[in-house]
């Protein structure tokens, strides 16, 4: 598979790394799969040097781990990281959002209303296109907070929330639902409403562990 052409301008290595950190949160690339960098610049279509700048952001990620010549592994989900991302995600992200209700460019806006409007159509969608739908939600609400330390941040948090998730997809109910419940916290963020953006961020925040626990 060749790199995307609509991220030409990006990096080669920002490319993998993009790509590599996709299937990692997703679980496509499956805990504990070792990765070879010269199979994924071949796939990929580019340097093994790109490949292993990636992957050296990825292993402070947390989503591979490295060992002496053992090489390179995808990390394990840890469970019991669940309260640790919960009591994390629980301050910052209300922050996030009453910061993007506030600071939202026209860009980001625009981008949020696309976003919603994918949502709206979404509800019968199939469970990886939910999945990626709700990454670029998240991914643009941080964005629209106009603070770089916030966003990169947070998207670290939810890429390690989101394996968590995707870990228990086959027994989740309701997962449009769950990716539904953006639509009143995006509705706040482009009306300006912080303080009701918060309260909805804090209260998906809540109820995402409330689910996998009653899983557990």
């Amino acid at each position: 598979m060749q790199v995307a052409v609509a991220e030409e301008r990006l990096s080669l290595a920002e490319q993998a790394y993009r790509v590599l950190c996709d299937r990692l949160v997703t679980l496509e690339i499956a805990p504990g799969t070792p990765i070879n960098d010269e199979q994924v610049a071949a796939e990929l279509g580019v340097g093994r040097t790109p490949v292993r700048e990636a992957l050296k952001r990825l292993e402070t990620d947390r989503l591979v781990v490295s060992f002496p010549r053992r090489g390179t592994f995808a990390s394990e989900v840890q469970i019991t990281d669940l309260g640790h991302l919960t009591e994390v995600r629980h301050r910052l992200e209300p922050l996030a959002a009453d910061c993007a209700a506030r600071r939202a460019s026209a860009r980001d806006r625009a981008v949020l209303g696309e976003l919603l409007e994918e949502l709206d159509a979404a509800a019968g969608g199939e469970v990886r296109e939910l999945i990626a739908l709700d990454l670029r939600l998240h991914r643009a609400l941080y964005a629209a907070t106009a603070n770089p330390f916030l966003q990169d941040t947070l998207v670290r948090y939810d890429n390690l929330a989101t394996r968590v998730w995707c870990l228990f997809l086959d027994r989740l109910p309701g997962l449009a639902g769950h990716v539904g419940e953006h639509g009143p916290l995006v509705r706040a963020v482009l009306a300006g409403d912080g303080e009701r953006a918060a309260d909805l961020a804090a209260e998906h925040v809540e109820r995402f562990e409330t689910t996998i626990r009653s899983l557990l």
